[in-house]
């Protein structure tokens, strides 16, 4: 029989315990949970609780362009977006691996004319606002998911319209920002940002 979720104070069984799949580890409101957050019990950061950490990175990266290690996760994070592959609309992701829908993330992100600075922002950003918080989950998946899910909203949509006025038609189609594709997304970023987090990560700050 198999244990119950390990998420401290849940009494459920883990999902390959009942009839709702083969998690050995959660029960499903965890197992999403963990899906989407990289973390079975923390909620991933809210848009003005990590704000003020992603203006604080930007204004780093932009006051130390010149730096060695600035300039190597910048043209890393680059790197990235320029061999991404084709182009796809959101709407033909269908059928992809959780890689291939990666990289159509990253070209995303090109098509868009995102600043790789951005990019690497992100990822300081996360780096920073788990510092300075007592009750994160200090995994390396964590990190990665909460960045890439930073990254994943830079230009997460396809949007079309056809025709004018009141008879127009609109499509909006947003990928899922969960699962393995967060994964991918975060371990290349992580390699993208690790020299400059080695070697300068302790000089940005959040201003407070």
């Amino acid at each position: 029989m198999f244990s119950r979720c390990r998420v401290v104070g849940c009494s459920k069984h883990a999902r390959a315990g009942t009839e709702d799949g083969l998690d050995t580890r959660f029960c499903r409101p965890h197992a999403d949970h963990y899906s989407r957050h990289g973390s079975p019990y923390r909620p991933s950061y809210g848009a003005r609780e990590i704000a003020p950490y992603r203006d604080a990175a930007m204004a780093w990266l932009e006051a130390q362009e010149d730096d060695t290690y600035v300039r190597n996760a910048v043209d890393r994070v680059a790197t990235l977006l320029r061999t991404s592959g084709q182009f796809k609309e959101a709407f033909r992701l269908r059928g992809l691996s959780p890689q291939d829908r990666a990289k159509a993330a990253w070209a995303r992100l090109r098509r868009a004319a995102v600043d790789p600075r951005r990019v690497v922002a992100a990822w300081l950003a996360i780096e920073m606002i788990i510092r300075d918080d007592p009750q994160a989950d200090l995994k390396a998946e964590f990190k990665r998911v909460q960045a890439a899910k930073l990254v994943h909203r830079m230009a997460s949509g396809t949007h079309k319209r056809w025709g004018e006025g009141a008879s127009a038609t609109e499509l909006h189609v947003y990928p899922r920002s969960r699962g393995r594709v967060l994964r991918h997304m975060g371990e290349a970023l992580e390699t993208a940002c690790e020299l400059l987090v080695q070697h300068r990560g302790r000089s940005v700050v959040r201003t407070r």
